[in-house]
């Protein structure tokens, strides 16, 4: 049963639900099925797929997550990011709309399924880490731009098109004239209400005697008046007959099951979309499901959600969905609504079926203008322009990796984008690995500590050099090592003892073995004895297994402090008695 709950988390919390809990589901349910009915249909409109696709993608996915994601307040579904990645993917095989069009993006939500649940299986959710945070963070920054942009010919009533920001741009202006003036005022004051609703609404009902929670959930169905205010303002006016783009009819009935194009040459055309939407849509949703557990002092398993997240775009490409992934927002309100378990997600979606089943009529007037306003205000929200400025501060090597993430997303479109936020996370990390940290150390006076004779007062022998690295020893440093070990003690002529203080090492591999050894044989071809000082348990079971701890030079020593105690006093012998033995060193910081 342990081994079956690892992958059905369901057996875990639904031993112990509750009326309490359900009853806390239930309400959290409810806020987010008014919520994401019409963001359903305007991410799948932003796809370039018909919107009844984005509430079938908001109903088998979520309960195949609430099966087997591990998270109790992620909300799966479709988001801005995957809905304009499945657009350029599916785009460069058909004309968005087709039934071509529709056949991809089926296929892609199978072949990230298939790619998410592989990982799962493999345990990859370390993957994760491939992107860094500030390319993440230029990227979805990026995307959002290009996301709102987009969304602007629907504003003015006009067409445009492209993946990128110039082709968009362009197209925009040159088809600015033809702005559909009821369409450009209803597009406007939908965005304006939904800008005001998100900051200004709660203190409204705050100051109207409503307490915080309750306004904080009400501002946030924001969404759902102003579809309500623009379809009767098309009824009332006739709006559709002066130019005003509507949704029109949406089929009035569940998910059809659908079963992807086995092609083989469609799928290798998809695959490598497929893979980055996968790492995208699982880094931002381990991203959500990480904050809102830590809130609640909860753990989630990124292998696991690997798994629901696979288990959920399946589902999508068998029931007429396109992938998905865990919404920052909608996760954000479904945590705030009270969610205890992933059974609210279940219960989501029952209330959009409910929807797809009952509703759709009373949405054939809803202006695609307000659709688009729906996606501006939830998208400007992901761009983040604080970041920037710290992380510049902070590190000018993340900051150059991250605008030039924003900068290739923004001018040649969102895989582009990902392929250089991973390249460019790769590169940051091969760098910095390939020029670890290391320092020259002495002994704090009075004390067993070492440290940096550049930042601290230490006391130091000419006879003994100690170097403390500070990163584990790899093929990526290991000539490095070499070259930094030998210039070091070029500079040190006294020097009679080398110790490598090996604290912060937690792995030697083949290449760094075979330069440590290198190092061994040169030092002691010039006299010098080579040493090593608080070397790790698990370092040091793989060095035995060597033979370099028989051809060592020198020693190894549990402390540091015990090896430059000892080796000051072997040095006393070593060199003529008028030398002063100890003395202080400090370097600028």
């Amino acid at each position: 049963m342990p081994r079956l709950a690892r992958y059905l988390p369901i057996l875990d919390w639904g031993r112990a639900y509750s009326g309490t809990a359900l009853t806390n589901d239930l309400v959290a349910a409810g806020i987010v099925t008014i919520m994401l009915i019409p963001q359903s249909l305007a991410y799948a409109m932003l796809a370039g797929l018909p919107p009844e696709v984005g509430l079938y993608a908001s109903i088998l996915p979520i309960v195949a997550y609430a099966l087997f994601g591990t998270s109790r307040a992620l909300a799966v579904g479709p988001v801005a990011v995957i809905s304009l990645m499945t657009l350029t993917a599916a785009s460069s095989v058909a004309p968005p709309g087709s039934a071509e069009f529709i056949a991809a993006a089926l296929v892609l939500a199978l072949l990230s399924g298939l790619i998410l649940l592989l990982m799962g299986v493999l345990k990859l959710g370390f993957l994760a880490n491939l992107l860094s945070h500030p390319v993440v963070s230029g990227f979805i920054t990026a995307s959002g731009i290009i996301i709102a942009t987009s969304q602007l010919k629907a504003i003015f009533g006009i067409s445009a098109s492209g993946e990128a920001m110039p082709e968009l741009v362009e197209t925009l202006l040159a088809n600015l004239p033809d702005t559909n003036l009821p369409t450009l005022v209803i597009g406007v004051l939908s965005t304006a209400f939904l800008f005001w609703v998100r900051k200004g609404l709660k203190p409204v009902l705050i100051r109207a005697g409503l307490q915080p929670r309750p306004a904080d959930l009400v501002a946030k169905a924001g969404p759902i008046a102003a579809v309500a205010a623009a379809t009767l303002a098309v009824v009332v006016f006739d709006l559709e007959r002066q130019g005003v783009r509507v949704v029109g009819s949406i089929p009035q009935n569940l998910p059809p099951l659908t079963v992807p194009l086995f092609d083989p040459r469609l799928w290798q055309q998809l695959a490598i979309p497929a893979l980055l939407l996968s790492i995208i849509g699982f880094v931002e949703s381990v991203s959500v499901a990480q904050t809102l557990a830590a809130k609640k002092r909860q753990r989630i398993d990124p292998d696991q959600e690997l798994i629901g997240l696979g288990a959920a775009n399946v589902a999508a490409s068998f029931s007429g969905g396109y992938p998905v992934t865990g919404g920052f927002a909608r996760s954000v309100v479904n945590f705030d609504a009270g969610a205890e378990t992933p059974a609210a997600g279940a219960f989501t979606a029952v209330g959009i079926a409910i929807a797809a089943l009952f509703l759709t009529p009373l949405l054939y007037a809803l202006p695609l203008a307000t659709l688009a306003a729906t996606i501006i205000v939830a998208v400007l929200s992901l761009v983040d322009l604080k970041t920037p400025r710290t992380i510049w501060r902070y590190s000018r090597a993340d900051f150059a990796a991250m605008a030039a993430t924003i900068a290739v997303t923004l001018l040649l479109g969102v895989e582009p984008g990902v392929i250089a936020g991973v390249g460019l996370s790769l590169a940051l990390y091969l760098w910095r690995s390939s020029r670890p940290h290391a320092a020259i150390v002495g002994r704090v006076p009075e004390t067993g500590h070492f440290r940096n004779v550049k930042r601290h007062k230490v006391l130091t022998d000419p006879c003994v050099l100690t170097i403390r690295i500070d990163e584990s020893l790899t093929y990526l440093n290991a000539r490095w090592l070499e070259e930094f070990v030998l210039e070091t003690v070029a500079d040190y002529p006294e020097a009679k003892h080398l110790v490598l203080m090996a604290s912060a090492v937690n792995s030697i591999d083949a290449s760094a073995l075979e330069s440590l050894e290198a190092i061994n044989h040169r030092l002691a071809d010039g006299g010098i004895k080579l040493h090593l000082s608080e070397v790790k348990g698990p370092v040091m079971d793989r060095l035995q297994r060597s033979s370099f701890l028989e051809e060592l030079s020198g020693e190894v020593f549990l402390s540091q402090d015990e090896a430059f105690s000892s080796l000051i006093k072997r040095s006393e012998n070593e060199v003529p008695p008028q030398r002063d033995d100890l003395w202080l060193a400090r370097g600028l910081i």
